[in-house]
């Protein structure tokens, strides 16, 4: 289905929150991913679905094993884990060290997970700093959120962050591939603030547009951050978010049924894994002005692809991007079996769920999260 990343510039205002915030409220099937190289904090925030603690060696570190001999999009679910409540999610990297490590491997993880036919994957990038191995994972994005605050110096960072974006994208293959804006602000200033943050932005040629804003919500922001006995369900942050989520949604593709298995009546449906998606981009709904200049261009014949590039039925339905285009990412089938993880990384594959509101997975009471054993004995 598609890609969200959403990070930020300097201090990641909230990027794990709002992620957290709209996979809570995404009205289509969705997995979250923990993309930031830095480490992820799932794993010290919630319980797993059994109670216990997220396994730290499932989720993107043995994604990333596994994708070095070759991996289908739909094996994704053999690193999934549920967090108590039913959310999927792909636990990230324990620290900057790991996440290091995989820098090789950012490229082909973004490809996989855009690829992912189940469900839309809303990936947690962390705080982007100079080009480097995670923009590789970006460009195939669908579409990138850059959250920001509102104040003057937030807003010319996010613009020069938005500016070195593209700039990546583009050496990436993807020209005229801007971020979208989410901005953080009391939700009494929205109108107002977003008149003051599209003013500067318009500043830039840079193909930037505001997509919306979350509250400012300390409250709502404390129970995503691992605090208990409260409900967010109706918190302005979860509002806000439902808000943000429809608009997205609205201009992505609309998710394509799997083909029905053949053979024999009474027989399995084949395991043989099905090919990867081409990664959709992202049409707003409400074009921005900095996409004007784009719009007298006629569309691509294909969706996601260069003009000269092959094209087929599938694509030609869906939106394209009105800023430009890029050829079609495309993977291999996968020749190795599932079990090339070690069995202490390969427990029995997360089936996707259909995605579950706040007050269903966030809001169902769930045990305190239990201490961690420190090695050595500590």
């Amino acid at each position: 289905m598609a890609l969200i990343a959403i990070a930020a510039d300097k201090g990641a205002p909230g990027v794990t929150t709002t992620a957290l915030a709209l996979a809570s409220v995404w009205p289509r099937p969705v997995l979250f991913a923990e993309c930031d190289p830095a480490g992820g904090d799932l794993a010290y925030r919630f319980p797993a679905a059994a109670g216990g603690n997220l396994d730290p060696r499932r989720g993107v570190l043995s994604l990333a094993v596994a994708a070095r001999r070759g991996i289908a999009p739909n094996q994704v679910w053999e690193h999934v884990q549920k967090l108590h409540g039913g959310l999927d999610v792909l636990a990230g990297v324990t620290n900057a060290e790991q996440g290091a490590g995989l820098n090789v491997l950012w490229g082909q993880i973004g490809r996989v997970l855009a690829s992912v036919p189940q469900a839309d994957v809303i990936a947690d990038c962390g705080r982007l700093g100079a080009d480097g191995p995670v923009y590789d994972l970006l460009a195939e994005a669908a579409v990138v959120l850059l959250v920001s605050r509102t104040a003057l110096g937030d807003v010319i960072r996010l613009r020069d962050r938005a500016t070195a974006f593209a700039a990546a994208a583009s050496s990436r293959g993807r020209r005229g591939f801007g971020a979208a804006v989410l901005f953080v602000a009391d939700r009494r200033r929205f109108a107002s603030v977003h008149g003051e943050v599209d003013h500067v932005l318009k500043q830039t040629n840079v193909p930037v547009g505001i997509v919306g804003a979350i509250a400012h919500d300390p409250k709502g922001a404390a129970l995503f951050g691992g605090a208990t006995g409260g409900k967010a369900g109706n918190t302005p942050l979860i509002k806000s978010a439902r808000e943000v989520a429809q608009q997205l949604v609205a201009g992505l593709p609309a998710p394509v049924a799997p083909p029905a298995p053949v053979g024999p009546p009474g027989q399995a449906a084949s395991s043989q894994p099905s090919p990867p998606q081409a990664t959709p981009n992202y049409s707003p709904p409400q074009p921005q002005a900095q996409q004007g200049r784009h719009q007298a261009q006629p569309p691509p014949p294909e969706v996601s692809a260069a003009p000269g590039a092959g094209t087929g039925p599938q694509q030609t339905q869906l939106r394209p991007v009105a800023s430009g285009a890029r050829p079609a990412a495309t993977q291999p089938a996968a020749t190795q079996p599932a079990a090339t993880q070690p069995a202490a990384t390969q427990p029995a594959a997360t089936q996707p769920s259909a995605t579950q509101p706040a007050d269903k997975w966030f809001d169902a009471d769930r045990p305190q999260l239990p201490e961690r054993q420190l090695p050595g004995g500590a």
